[in-house]
């Protein structure tokens, strides 16, 4: 085995693991800095698989600017690790079932897609076709991606704005 796929399992599987935290940690501030180490480990994997700019991408803008502000809200609520959930088994055996449900679809598509498999990969920039897709054959889902984060923005402003009594 190759250090390249050495490195390459090294970091899926701290991906994993770090997703695991995510799911399973009791304190919202270690599930917060154990999604820094999945995020991490995503671009990781994007930066093996010769996608650079969707590595820069990740590494920016989920790292940089959407964990340090989910972490700032969680560090700067007062209180919030005291929180006491009443009753912690309310969704399990539902919880149970859909994440069966989704492993089953999800093995069915890992065992009949067809993964080919590149011995070397050409060096060059990948965002040429990036934009080129943007631009051009996904220039519709692209829109609609702005639209739809348009009225994310507008949803959080209406829930985090204080209503005024006259």
């Amino acid at each position: 085995m190759s250090l390249s796929v050495a490195l390459f399992y090294a970091f899926a599987a701290f991906t994993v693991i770090s997703a695991a935290g995510v799911a399973f940690s009791r304190n919202i501030v270690y599930s917060a800095f154990a999604l820094l180490g999945t995020l991490f480990g995503v671009a990781a994997l994007y930066v093996f698989l010769g996608a650079d700019f969707v590595a820069g991408a990740q590494f920016l803008i989920y790292i940089g600017g959407v964990l340090v502000l989910i972490l700032f809200a969680v560090m700067l609520t007062h209180r919030i690790a005291d929180g006491a959930v009443s009753n912690r088994a309310a969704g399990g055996p539902a919880a149970l079932v859909a994440v069966g449900l989704v492993a089953a679809v999800l093995g069915r598509a890992l065992f009949k897609a067809r993964w080919p498999v590149v011995d070397v990969l050409a060096d060059g920039p990948t965002t040429h076709a990036i934009g080129d897709g943007f631009l051009g054959r996904y220039v519709l889902p692209f829109e609609l991606a702005s639209f739809v984060l348009l009225a994310v923005l507008v949803g959080a402003i209406v829930v985090s704005r204080k209503e005024l009594r006259s």
